[in-house]
């Protein structure tokens, strides 16, 4: 059995003939938020996409409480306790607020629906207050909170985020980052896709810099913020 809740082994994946990820070994714990920080092209979408097996992993092994996941089909992923908050947002635009909420729970069924509808509306008050608009109306950062809660439907042990901070503002960032901080509190584990590599390394417990499709580097949050490669590649010096 792994100790880790997820473990990634030394995976490669390609996208067509192209590298995107040269043996890739990280893990997280559960109770952890761990980001994951990289430039544009570095291979970070491309990791998060691997771990719900599109593309598909082709040499190496994905463990979720232990179990081989690498094959899996998404669904089967999914059904497991993994949820992907993907980059972009993907809501439904077509549909409301409350029907895309309804939707995060097709991998666990409708028994809980009620009851985690209420406690989405209550983490989002802002979702509450637009239940039947449609979701494509809404504000960017009132679309990435849909998102979130979409995925927090499917009560997942594992969130999975992919640059929740893209294309906001500032104090809309912030708000993000401080839900975040709530869901962990509640139990939930978090792995982290993010640009913002500031926000996110005072976030995160621990963190990974993807550079080229290979980590490069690993560290608590603290140590990657005083890190001076760091500082000068993602952190403008600072």
């Amino acid at each position: 059995m792994s100790e880790h809740l997820l473990e990634v082994r030394g995976i490669d994946a390609y996208y067509g003939p192209i590298q995107a990820l040269r043996e890739v070994s990280l893990h997280v714990d559960k109770g952890e938020i761990v980001t994951l920080i990289g430039a544009n092209g570095a291979g970070k979408t491309t990791l998060l996409n691997t771990l719900f097996g599109n593309p598909r992993a082709l040499v190496g092994h994905i463990l979720f409480r232990g179990e081989e996941i690498t094959r899996l089909p998404t669904y089967q992923i999914a059904k497991r306790g993994l949820a992907l908050v993907p980059e972009g947002r993907h809501i439904f635009p077509g549909m409301t607020v409350e029907e895309n909420l309804v939707m995060g729970t097709i991998p666990v069924g409708m028994e809980h629906a009620d009851e985690d509808r209420q406690a989405m509306f209550e983490l989002f008050p802002r979702l509450e207050e637009r239940r039947d608009q449609r979701a494509g109306t809404l504000s960017g950062g009132e679309q990435q909170m849909l998102a979130i809660a979409r995925a927090l439907m499917a009560r997942p042990e594992m969130i999975l985020l992919d640059e929740p901070s893209l294309g906001l503002a500032p104090l809309v960032v912030k708000r993000i980052f401080e839900v975040l901080r709530e869901i962990a509190g509640l139990g939930k584990t978090i792995f982290l896709v993010e640009q913002n590599a500031n926000h996110a390394l005072k976030l995160a417990d621990r963190g990974y810099v993807l550079v080229n499709g290979v980590i490069e580097l690993q560290g608590s949050g603290k140590e990657l913020l005083g890190n001076p490669q760091v500082r000068q590649a993602y952190l403008g010096g600072h």
